[in-house]
């Protein structure tokens, strides 16, 4: 889904969303509303949030719609336009009753339906007006729905509906599919449609109350009969409003249209011929009946068309509305009423005989064949390649060479078609019958389009078939098939179907519908319909809901009839293909006149008369309809009107009946040439013995007879297969029995009853005709039965298994207590029968369980059908043939290898680790394209195998190479050859970094094959894949010696293992070297059965599961049918087999003494089993939190280990490390579970996920990890294949032999697959939750038999501890850092820098202190961070275990990658710090630091190898400078400072010996960085501020204000003391005595002696030196002096 709004988020959900509803019924019906919903997908423990309340309208449905994806965001609106014209034909929707007595009332007659049409889309339905009492009404009115475009709904809905008081009643209902009226392509069209009529199909025409078939009204399944037609148009404008849509639909009044203008009214006419009826069901056998033939309402006789009454009165409607009427003079559409009879009482047929009654309907209709046409060119070209394809297909099953020539042949055919079909439609451009609307214009072009296209690709196609892409090719054909497919179908009607119904007591019983194209007539052969003019063999079934379902399975009658249509002018020609043998009659003579009527009855004058001889062999794959899951099937055979049964084979699901059923006389119409070319369809059922229908199926028989596989169906599905064919010998008066072919013997078979008649003798399938037979034998291993559930609630105690063959049964020995011992006592067993020598013929095999109970009762457990034996025979290769195979092969390899010899390498490493156990990959041979030039062991049993080490000497030039590379070599690739650090983990990642290099190396191989061959895959990439597995370092050579050879050595160049993968790793890798030098072992990433090497572990032992029950189709269904599994094997071949036989058994024995010898036995064996749990993936999570806390538990027989203790906090990938020992004893114990258990404080423990394996079957010839040494079980070996055993000619003779053993596959005879060391990877399932992966486990299983010397102890595959580290960094200086604030007073540039840094996560961050003022972008800080942490080195991840919240149980762990991160910053008081700049520096690669800051750039940041490397668990102390930067919004770096620090890894031990202090403190405190007196913080050094910021910076302007002030003052004492002095002291003088005077007179009113001595101090103290001043004074004082004017 997308959306086109907010709904969707990173919260993954959908909030208050429209959702699309329909009904699964229904399909076709388009939205039947919309649902609003919220949708979330929550993991476990996520809460679901609630988005915003949105300003957008929620009932808005489009704004707010669940867009289905692909649909595009932004749509536009547009207005589909559908015009509704008229309809005619409707059938009577109103009970007669009241209408009569209206008309005997008032005398007038009233149409009985209101009909009115409703348009459903998008969710909205619009309606026409309703037309009162009309069969024929007009409406001439368009519904405007306006919808975005493209619509999200597909489909149009139109029904025409009766308007009814109580109930609106649907009349017929038509669905247009927008897909087929459109076209989205570049050269496509709106959709758009018609004006043209569209038929309705339902229910019968005859109105009851209560209508059974109402549903097929509204659409649902197959409309019986033609209701009406309805003239409708559809158009679509695009519009630019974005408005929003009226939420109704707008109903206009729309102009009516000429209808000829579209398509001119034609007269058709159809001629129907019934040659026989046959297999007429019993209920219908008592009373007479009729067939009748209708195409739309033409031919209808008992509810046909209704004359309205606007017809009858001189209507005043349009002239341009032709109605079509047609009367019953122009048809005889019926057959003469017969009753049926009967020869068995079984099936009726009606006695026809020599007559043959006719059927004619003339009827007009606009002429639109050329749709027809149409469909019908490319239904053939359709039917043509799927048939041409399924002959690929088969031949393909069969792996048979031609399949490659046979689908260029198709393809070839597909070409010619379609150039054809472009001829013709070209050709046709404006003939009679051609649609003229818009979309029948459209849809010519988009056909030729299309068709070219096809043909043009089908022609480039053919030339790529080779025999490699030859099933990718198939592929593409069947597209092809499915894009003409949908050309087929016009969405236009053409003509109405064509009905047959069987009518008796003038009710419709059994119909079957033909489409009008499949019987319409042209002159040119193409366009012709499949079925006209020819005999066509109809089965009539049950209307509506009876037809579906078992009731629907069996066949109301066959008939066999000859049909044609055609426009009238075309008449002559209808009789053209009527097969020969009648007399011409007066009518047929005269058929070419249009007028002229054709006859009732055609009358066959000449007939003959035949011996049918049906030869039933056998059938396989029935279905299974007993409760026990089989049938009791017998066959009936009818032809014409007689039927014959076989016998009934009891409880098979593959009888093979070997059965002659002769039938004396039978009468045949026609020439001998017609029936030779077109023989009678012969039907065969096969039925249950208690009449449950099985199957129906026909045939035709062929010249000269020999059997073949006949399909057998029940309703639309497969249900089988039968062998059978079917002769016609032709009686003449004088033929006797002798001149027919003889009868064979009869069997002597004891008579089955089935049937009324008595059977008489069963004569077998004779001589000539059945399969050639030869003697055969059966071997069967029977080894035992498992998993057995209860049968009738009882367990099964004492089973036993028969294998059923043609007729023949196996029994093997009865375990005598399943509980104790479930393996069979006499395991081999074997049964000599004849079998058909042809692959075809071969029969079926049946193998059943059942349960041995007391008083000789059997119970019948399960059985298992093998439907072919094909792949069980064996064909054994004599001494001259396998002489000329090794011929040819060596002549092909001499052809493609002669350039270079190969050479052998073995690679002999040793686990360093426990050097005194040999790893199962540690030596290696294999072959550089896994074939050999001459085999590794010599013919001769006689001849031992003789080992030696070839040494080859490296040349001076070599050796000085080497030390150049050496010395060539940085630091970081160094080795820290660690002995003690090599443990099986070690081993482990080497392997797993090996597979994914191999993954990588094979997906370029596969580039560049598929880029060489056009799409296509070499089969010899396998052998490219397997050759990169080479190992470089080895420089032994393999030499294989024989004594007859005269110490000949063969010296065979090549490749070794899949070490070579790590030695194409990055040289600057750093564990290059460690890797090479590591044994590696085998890491499967899927099941060890599922390896294609290992077969499944089915060399000798297959398993076979019982089924029981009936089949339903329903895979689950079937699964739980399964009731216990058979284990065994079966080898069927010739007896007796040639002398010169060159082959061997599995076991390397001779198999003239049987297949299965020499196999271990299958009486109970204890063993020790270990099993090894690695670590689990993915898994599933099962808390709130969305993790899981796992633990492992073992389950083995009664036996349960738990590991519940040892539970893996919070882990989703959990690592066990875990080894289970458990002894079990096989075959009781054989099915190992593992189950991974979620544990929960309070509750049971959940299961997440379980897997099942069977050890049994690994256990065996596939030898396991074994406590024997390699040259002891390579001695064992030898001896067991019966060959000497192998002399070492040197030392090293465990590593030799095991490198033999590796190859143990490629020798002859004796050879298999052994297991190596490995890991396999098993998915998980919870059987709650089927089918669905809960997660992978990866492990492998060991198994030591106790009766050998007892394993050593198991591997340690204990997950590692981590070593603690700490990590110490000195950041002594930043330089270049870019400088990001202003300066508050000044606004120059500048940085408050710092520098953090953490290394498990931000909350592990450290900070340096801040330097404040950078001007330069340089930063002193010598500040050191200490970072304790814990480290796995192979893994090469920090450790972290912390508490998840403060109400968590326990400690989770997990795992990070050992990744430095630093970052510069710039500090801010007021707000947050800005972000400069960061370097991620991996500790175990990150670049050397640059010596000075000048040679620190971006460029040492480089990934490409050019930059030395550094590794710091390796390096331990590194100082330097390094880049900081930031990516821009275009992925490009930019540089923004540059750090100088000093990286120190200290063990823990190291860091206790030499403690170091945070930052600057003690211990080994750091020196004060030499930091600029500028750097300060200015709010909290005042001082310092004014020193460094004002004065620093403004100096100067305070100089030069200091320079004017003293300037002013200068000039004011200099204009101060110039002359006019002493006029101003006079002015003061007189002020101040004024002033004294006032002021003591006011006092003394008051007599205060305060008041005085106030006075008189200020008197003293006024000066004034401006007469402004003591205006002023005056003022305030109230004195009256006046100041003397100068």
């Amino acid at each position: 889904m997308s959306n086109d709004d907010e709904g969707v988020s990173t919260d993954h959900q959908f909030y208050h969303k429209w959702a699309l509803l329909t009904d699964p019924d229904d399909i076709a019906g388009g939205p039947k509303g919309y649902l609003k919903c919220d949708i979330s997908v929550i993991g476990k423990g996520d809460t679901v949030k609630v988005p915003q309340k949105s300003e957008k309208d929620e009932d808005d449905i489009e704004a707010n719609l669940l867009l289905p994806d692909g649909v595009p965001v932004e749509r536009q609106r547009a207005r589909f336009i559908v015009r509704v014209y008229r309809a005619d034909g409707l059938p009577k929707m109103n009970s007669s009753i009241v209408a009569n007595v209206k008309k005997a009332f008032t005398g007038e007659f009233k149409d009985l339906v209101d009909p009115y049409v409703q348009v459903s889309f998008a969710g909205l339905t619009g309606k026409t007006s309703v037309k009162k009492h009309s069969y024929a009404p007009v409406w001439n009115e368009q519904l405007v729905f306006t919808e975005m475009f493209p619509p999200l709904c597909q489909r149009i809905k139109i029904q025409l509906r009766d308007n009814d008081p109580v109930n609106n009643t649907v009349i017929g209902t038509h669905f247009i599919d927008l897909k087929t009226i459109s076209n989205d392509g570049e050269k496509g069209f709106l959709p758009t449609f018609g004006p043209t009529f569209i038929h309705l199909y339902g229910s019968t025409r005859d109105y009851s109350l209560i209508d059974e078939h109402s549903n097929l009204n509204t659409g649902l399944g197959e409309g019986v009969s033609y209701r009406a037609r309805l003239l409708v148009a559809i158009r679509t404008e695009i519009t630019d409003n974005i408005d929003l849509a009226p939420s109704e639909v707008e109903v206009e009044p729309t102009f009516p249209i000429n209808e000829t203008a579209y398509g001119k009214n034609e007269e058709f006419f159809m001629f129907t011929t019934v040659l026989d009826v046959t297999m007429i069901d019993k209920k219908l056998g008592d009373k007479p009946i009729y067939l009748e033939i209708s195409i739309g309402n033409a031919g209808n006789t008992i509810d046909g068309h209704n004359q309205t009454t606007r017809e009858l009165s001189d209507s005043d409607s349009d002239d341009n509305i032709e109605v079509v009427t047609t009367t019953e003079a122009t048809w005889q559409s019926t057959t003469p009423p017969v009753k049926p009879m009967t020869n068995d009482h079984l099936y009726y047929y009606l006695p026809y005989w020599d007559n043959k009654p006719c059927m004619h309907v003339r009827s007009i209709w606009p002429d639109y064949r050329r749709r027809m046409y149409n469909s019908n060119i490319i239904a053939k070209i359709v039917d043509k390649l799927e048939e041409g394809l399924s002959e690929v297909h088969s031949l393909m099953d069969l792996e048979d060479p031609g399949g490659e020539r046979k689908l260029r042949v198709v393809l070839d055919e597909v070409h010619t078609s379609c150039a054809r079909y472009s001829s013709i439609a070209k050709g046709n451009g404006s003939s009679a019958g051609m649609g003229k609307t818009k979309l029948d214009k459209e849809r010519m072009k988009l056909c030729l389009r299309e068709i070219e296209q096809i043909g043009n690709m089908a022609r480039n196609l053919k030339a790529l078939v080779t025999k490699h892409s030859f099933k990718e090719r198939y592929k593409t054909a069947q597209t092809y098939l499915q894009k003409l497919r949908f050309l087929i179908e016009d969405p236009q009607h053409a003509m109405p179907d064509v009905f047959m119904w069987v009518i008796s007591n003038s009710k419709r019983v059994a119909y079957q519908r033909i489409l009008a194209r499949d019987l319409i007539y042209s002159i040119v052969d193409e366009e012709c319909g499949r079925d006209c003019a020819k005999v066509q063999t109809l089965f009539l079934k049950l209307p509506g809901k009876k037809g579906i379902g078992p009731s629907g399975w069996s066949i109301q009658a066959k008939l066999q009839v000859y049909m044609w249509l055609g426009l009238l002018k075309h008449k002559k020609n209808f009789v053209n293909g009527l097969p020969k043998g009648y007399e011409v009659s007066h009518e047929l003579r005269n058929a070419e006149r249009p007028r002229a009527m054709p006859p009732s009855t055609i009358h066959y004058v000449e007939k003959h008369t035949f011996q049918m001889r049906a030869h039933m062999y056998q059938a396989r794959s029935l279905i299974g309809s007993d409760a026990s899951g089989l049938s009791d099937p017998f066959a009936r055979v009818i032809v014409s009107e007689y039927c014959k049964t076989t016998q009934v084979i009891d409880e098979t699901l593959s009888p093979t009946w070997d059965e002659l059923l002769v039938f004396e006389e039978i009468l045949i119409y026609g020439t001998k040439q017609e029936i030779k070319s077109e023989p009678p369809a012969i039907i065969i059922e096969i039925f249950d013995q208690d009449k449950v229908l099985l199957e129906e199926a026909y045939s035709k028989p062929e010249f000269p007879p020999s059997l073949e596989w006949y399909e057998l169906t029940r309703g639309p599905d497969h249900a089988g297969e039968l062998l059978a064919t079917f002769e016609l010998l032709q009686l003449t008066q004088t033929t006797d029995e002798a001149s027919l072919p003889a009868l064979p013997e009869a069997k002597l078979v004891a008579e089955s009853g089935i049937g009324d008649s008595d059977t008489g003798p069963i004569l077998p399938v004779p001589r000539g005709i059945r399969p050639t037979l030869a003697k055969y034998r059966i071997e069967v291993l029977f080894w035992g039965l498992r998993d057995l559930k209860r049968i009738h609630l009882l367990t099964v105690d004492k089973p036993r298994v028969d294998i059923e063959c043609a007729g023949h049964i196996l029994y093997s020995s009865v375990i005598q207590n399943a509980k104790k011992n479930p393996n069979f006592g006499t395991p081999v067993k074997f049964l000599e029968l004849e079998l058909p020598e042809q692959e075809l013929y071969r029969p079926p095999l049946t193998i059943r369980a059942v349960d041995c109970r007391s008083f000789g009762r059997y119970t019948l457990v399960g059985t298992h059908m093998i439907n072919s034996i094909h792949k069980y025979m064996y064909v054994p290769m004599t001494k001259r043939e396998r002489e000329a195979e090794e011929r040819k092969k060596s002549l092909q390899q001499l052809q493609s290898k002669c350039r270079n010899l190969r050479q052998f390498r073995v690679s002999a490493d040793v686990d360093p680790a426990n050097p005194n156990q040999l790893t199962a990959n540690s030596y290696t041979v294999v072959d550089t394209d896994n074939r050999e030039v001459s085999p590794l062991l010599p013919k001769a049993k006689d001849t031992p195998i003789m080992l030696d080490y070839g040494t080859s000497q490296p040349t001076k030039k070599e050796l000085k190479t080497e030390v150049n590379k050496k010395r060539k070599q940085s630091l970081s690739d160094e080795v820290d050859n660690d002995e003690a650090s090599r443990d099986w983990w070690t081993k482990y990642f080497a392997s797993v970094e090996a597979m994914i290099e191999e993954n990588k190396e094979a997906r370029k191989e596969t580039a560049h094959l598929q880029s060489q061959q056009n799409g296509t895959l070499q089969i010899y990439l396998d052998e490219a894949t397997h050759n990169a597995n080479a190992l470089q370092e080895c420089k032994r050579e393999l030499s294989w010696s024989s004594e007859r050879s005269e110490k000949k050595k063969h010296t065979l160049k090549g490749a070794a293992t899949a070490t070579k993968f790590v030695a194409r790793l990055s040289p600057k890798s750093a564990r290059r070297k460690k890797e090479l030098s590591t044994a590696l072992m085998k890491i499967y990433p899927c099941e060890l059965e599922m390896q294609p090497e290992y077969n499944g572990f089915k060399e000798w032992l297959l398993t076979f599961d019982l089924y029981r029950g009936k089949k339903t189709g329903d895979d689950i269904e079937d699964e739980t049918r399964v009731v216990g599994t058979f284990k065994g094997a079966i080898k069927v071949y010739k007896w007796p087999l040639p002398k010169d036989i060159e082959d061997h058994t599995i076991m390397g024995f001779d198999p003239q003494y049987g297949f299965f010898q020499g196999l271990p036995s299958n009486d109970p064996i204890h063993v020790l089993v270990r099993v090894y749990v690695i670590k689990a993936n993915d898994l599933h999570p099962m808390d709130l939190n969305g993790k899981a806390d796992p633990y492992v538990v073992l389950q083995l027989g009664s036996k349960r280990i738990s590991d519940k203790d040892s539970y893996i906090s919070k882990q989703l990938n959990p690592v066990f490390g875990k080894c289970f020992e458990i002894e079990a004893t096989f075959p009781q114990d054989s099915m190992l579970t593992i189950q991974i258990l979620d544990w929960d404080l309070v509750g049971s423990d959940d299961l997440i996920g379980e897997t099942r394996i069977d050890l049994e079957n690994r256990y065996g010839y596939n030898q396991w990890r074994d406590p024997m040494k390699p040259t002891q079980i390579l001695t064992k070996l030898c001896k067991d294949g019966k060959i000497d055993g192998p002399i070492y000619t040197n030392g090293l003779e465990e590593h030799m032999a095991l490198a033999v053993l590796h190859r143990w596959h490629e020798f002859p005879r004796i050879g298999c697959q052994l297991v190596p060391d490995h890991v396999e990877t098993r998915p998980l399932y919870n059987p709650d939750k089927p089918g669905i992966e809960q997660g992978k486990l990866e492990m492998w299983v060991d198994m030591f038999p106790m009766d050998m010397p007892l394993p050593g102890p198991a591997l340690d595959i204990s997950p590692r501890k981590p070593k603690s580290y700490e990590l110490r960094i000195v950041v002594w200086n930043t330089d270049d850092v870019v400088l990001e604030d202003d300066a508050f007073f000044t606004g120059e540039k500048m940085s408050d820098i710092y520098v953090k840094g953490w290394l498990k996560g931000p909350e592990d961050c450290q900070c340096t202190d801040i330097h404040y003022r950078s001007l330069t972008g340089e930063g002193n800080f010598n500040w050191r961070f200490i970072y304790p942490f814990d480290y796995l080195v192979a893994e090469e991840k920090i450790v972290i275990s912390r508490k998840e919240s403060l109400f968590s149980w326990d400690e989770t762990e997990c795992k990070i990658p050992a990744r430095l991160e630093m970052q510069v910053w710039d500090a801010d008081h007021f707000s947050a710090d800005d972000f400069l700049g960061a370097i991620t520096l991996d500790l175990n690669r990150f670049p050397r630091g640059a010596k000075s800051s000048k040679l620190c750039t971006l460029n040492m940041l480089k990934m490409d190898g050019s930059v030395p490397m550094v590794n710091i668990f390796k390096q331990k102390r590194v100082k330097g400078w390094w880049p900081f930067y930031i990516k821009k919004e275009n992925e490009e770096m930019e540089l923004t400072g540059k750090v100088e620090a000093e990286i120190h890894l200290l063990s823990k031990e190291e860091a206790e010996k030499n403690p170091a202090g945070f930052g600057r403190n003690e211990p080994d405190p750091l020196d004060k960085p030499n930091r600029p007196d500028a750097s300060f913080m200015w709010f909290l050094n005042p001082l310092k501020s004014i020193r460094y910021i004002v004065w620093h910076n403004y100096k100067w302007a305070i100089l030069k204000l200091l320079v004017v002030f003293a300037l002013a003052i200068v000039l004011l004492l200099f204009f101060y003391s110039v002359p006019g002095w002493d006029a101003n002291t006079h002015h003061r003088d007189i002020l101040s005595r004024s002033l004294k005077r006032d002021t003591s007179q006011r006092l003394a009113r008051h007599r205060c002696p305060a008041t005085m001595k106030l006075e008189l101090n200020l008197t003293k103290s006024i000066t004034c030196s401006s007469p402004r001043m003591f205006y002023y004074l005056r003022e305030i004082t109230g004195l009256s002096a006046k100041l003397p004017e100068r």
